[in-house]
């Protein structure tokens, strides 16, 4: 197996039993990322530092502490998260050059931990949407096609985790953006409850729903980063599938769903049910009345808080910012809230009541059916072309790309559940398809391990072919 192949705990292993040298693999990533220029993962990065780093990591004599266990292992890390050694663009025009003091806590996390910085990865411009076609960064592509998109905002972490780039990046998700380019890239990609990372250091959309995200190959690698992240032990529960029992909304969330991607999500629930799960065919009870009118009221409204937060931090006006940005599809989101479409405290008011309403009828119906999780698609389609940014084909109709692209992951980010979504497997035309499961709120541990009791029971996913073309 090439280094650049390694999960993330093997590589760990690897490197602490010094069966890799430090540089070998660092040289090795670098290598990946540098001949898979054209699928633009990054905005900035810094490859002499991480050799130096990696010299210096090989003159120790000594193997790392335990209190190090991601020493010299090089993460990706979303371009909305603060960095005091690379900048934080948002992937808008405006902060192509701003340089943060310090590092986020989620970042000085993994740093204390002995992990490196890849470097910042694409997004969606100011992470406002789900294509990663971004008019500032340029379009991050997907590596199973090039032609189509990775998913969006955190496209370019889940492109680089999935090109084998590095074993595991840092996204960040407000209503898709870690699962979404999680599924259309055939990686992991976890949301955890909301408020369970430190939230210091991110360019916010909304504080609300907003969270860090861990992305890898693997559910155990997303599951020992949650561990770091959050200091908590790494072992995760043991979990059978046998009487595991999981929620099947059809109705919400597989109706209109592409037949492709229903084909393998089909295949993924009768496996398990030969496993042992309860596979119980169940509605979240006004699930859509609460949700619609919750999310997007959510984001606009405090986004016009959080952006000219973050602007004047680095110096610039939200003038400034705004004339930076480059996308058309974040300008006329911007543009709506400056006008007399935004929403008002009345409108924001009222979301947040249907926001906690949307909790409770989640949280009875787990209780009452007791439910491990929601399983469903991630998303309801597999990724399209590059440059349908306002409309779509989904099985021969034409339908909004942005509402389509998050309706399935929109209502547990509102509700601020913990998500996961896992690789349920390829198309006919080779595209990966994910398969997401859904908890109570502070089940994060345990939606992790039923994950991964999940996973071990799916067919494992090769890597895109042109990760080895």
């Amino acid at each position: 197996m090439d280094p650049f192949e390694l999960t993330l705990i093997d590589a760990a292993a690897a490197l602490r039993t010094r069966q890799l040298g430090h540089l070998e693999y660092v040289q090795a990533l670098l290598q990946q990322a540098d001949r898979l220029t054209s699928l633009n993962a990054w905005i900035s990065r810094d490859p002499e530092r991480l050799i130096q780093q990696a010299k210096a990591l090989d003159r120790t004599s000594n193997s790392p502490s335990k209190h190090h266990p991601l020493a010299g292992i090089p993460l990706a890390i979303k371009d909305n998260i603060d960095t005091a050694d690379l900048p934080t663009s948002g992937g808008t025009r405006a902060l192509l050059a701003s340089r943060p003091t310090r590092n986020a806590i989620v970042v000085e996390r993994l740093l204390q931990s002995g992990g490196l910085i890849a470097g910042k990865t694409n997004l969606h411009e100011l992470a406002l949407g789900g294509t990663n076609h971004n008019a500032v960064t340029g379009a991050c592509r997907n590596p199973w096609d090039p032609l189509r998109i990775p998913g969006g905002s955190s496209g370019g972490s889940a492109v680089a985790v999935a090109a084998c780039m590095v074993p595991a990046a840092l996204g960040t998700d407000t209503g898709a953006s870690v699962r979404l380019p999680a599924a259309l890239c055939g990686v992991v990609g976890f949301r955890p409850t909301t408020g369970r990372y430190a939230s210091q250091g991110l360019l916010h959309l909304s504080p609300t729903k907003d969270t860090v995200g861990p992305m890898a190959r693997t559910v155990a690698d997303v599951a020992w980063l949650d561990s770091l992240l959050t200091r908590e032990p790494p072992d995760l529960p043991d979990v059978s599938l046998k009487g595991l029992r999981l929620g099947i909304p059809r109705e919400d969330f597989f109706k209109d769903a592409d037949p492709q991607v229903l084909v393998i999500i089909e295949q993924a629930i009768d496996m398990l049910v030969s496993e042992g799960v309860v596979c119980v065919t169940l509605d979240v009870p006004g699930l859509k009345l609460h949700n619609d009118a919750t999310g997007s009221t959510l984001v606009m409204f405090e986004m016009m808080q959080s952006l000219p937060a973050y602007a004047k931090a680095q110096g610039l006006s939200m003038n400034a910012l705004l004339a930076g940005v480059g996308s058309p599809d974040v300008a006329l989101l911007l543009s709506r809230q400056l006008s007399n479409e935004r929403v008002t405290s009345t409108a924001y008011a009222a979301a947040q009541a249907r926001r906690h309403k949307l909790q409770t009828a989640y949280a009875k119906h787990f209780a009452d059916h007791r439910l491990d999780a929601l399983a469903f698609p991630t998303c309801l389609m597999t990724a399209p072309p590059i440059g349908h940014d306002d409309t779509v084909f989904l099985d021969g109709r034409q339908v909004p790309t942005f509402k389509t692209l998050i309706r399935n992951t929109d209502p547990s980010s509102n509700a601020g559940l913990p998500g996961i979504s896992l690789q349920a497997g390829l198309t006919a035309e080779g595209l990966p398809v994910g398969l997401e499961l859904d908890g109570p709120l502070g089940s994060d541990r345990h939606l992790l391990a039923v994950a991964a009791a999940i996973a071990r029971a799916l067919p494992r996913l090769p890597s895109p072919p042109m990760v080895y073309a």
